[in-house]
């Protein structure tokens, strides 16, 4: 009988900042540095899943510090909660000249996963019980990184009501108050 093995529960990837991720200001691009952490912590995600998975949720991010061209970058993820299906990802983001071992933290967040299975439905994943007093700390971080989510999508959606709501905004006054007389016309209105 073999012993099952838990999954890998974090992992760092490391790699030189290019030129062609700078941005207008000469400094590595936020969405070059975004891409990253979406890579990283899917790599975290399938891991410990064993399976594809998708990126639902991406919050709490942080950009601390500039990454510059021809600096390391190093993008650390660690599975700090699962849920049935979910899970969520801290990911710590670091960078430093090549020629120095002083690295600098540049940037975090928690992203939250979801494996798919073979259907393209959502299917669970191993469970994860946190061992250390830290491990606990990462853990409640996570919920309420969840609970803030939670308000927050409640207050979007209290405040600029169903999809589109920024669209008809971005199209000008009479196309918001258009879409909101067609919503109290049909009882939308809140």
């Amino acid at each position: 009988m073999t012993e099952r093995k838990e999954p890998q529960r974090g992992i760092t990837l490391r790699f030189l900042a290019e030129p062609g991720d700078v941005n207008f200001g000469g400094k590595v691009h936020g969405g070059a540095v975004m891409k990253w952490i979406d890579q990283v912590g899917y790599t975290c995600a399938a891991g410990w899943a064993g399976c594809y998975c998708v990126t639902v949720y991406l919050g709490g991010l942080h950009f601390l510090a500039p990454i510059h061209v021809g600096e390391v970058v190093e993008l650390q993820a660690l599975v700090i909660r699962t849920g049935r299906t979910s899970m969520d990802i801290a990911v710590d983001v670091y960078a430093r000249d090549p020629k120095s071992p002083d690295r600098r933290r540049t940037g975090h967040c928690v992203i939250v996963f979801v494996a798919l299975g073979p259907s393209g439905r959502p299917s669970p994943v191993p469970q994860w019980q946190p061992r250390t007093e830290l491990d606990r700390v990462l853990e409640t971080y996570a919920a309420r990184v969840g609970e803030l989510r939670k308000q927050m999508d409640t207050e979007m959606e209290r405040h600029l009501g169903t999809a589109g709501a920024l669209d008809s905004v971005s199209r000008g006054p009479s196309a918001a108050i258009a879409s909101k007389s067609s919503g109290a016309a049909e009882g939308k209105d809140r």
